[in-house]
């Protein structure tokens, strides 16, 4: 089994960090599991694994996931927006204008008469 194999058959954030040895605040990963998970595949999306020794590949696993858990510890889910829809609710972002909606009536069929 490879380290990246391992990692796709982990069940739980828990087990992320168990897996990696990484140390980790129970409560605050009750708050920011899959934020920080995100943040983590993120991270390792990043990177080039071709010609990586398994070591390598857990290390670099290992480094993300503590990078990832430490942004959540000096910051919060709200203010990171790692999921499209809190940047998509960005109070900075400008408000988009939905389209008006128009049904001309000639395009209207009248039923049941």
């Amino acid at each position: 089994m490879s380290v990246l194999s391992d990692l796709e058959k982990l069940p739980s954030a828990e087990d992320f960090f168990a897996y990696l040895n990484v140390d980790y605040d129970p409560d605050r990963l009750k708050v920011a599991r899959l934020h920080i998970l995100k943040r983590m595949g993120q991270y390792l999306a990043q990177r080039d694994f071709a010609g990586a020794t398994d070591e390598e590949i857990y290390a670099a696993a290992r480094e993300t996931l503590a990078h990832a858990y430490d942004d959540f510890v000096k910051s919060t889910p709200l203010q990171e927006r790692v999921f499209k829809v809190l940047q998509e609710h960005h109070p900075d972002r400008p408000k988009e204008e939905a389209p008006k909606a128009f049904v001309p009536l000639d395009s209207l069929t009248i039923i049941g008469r």
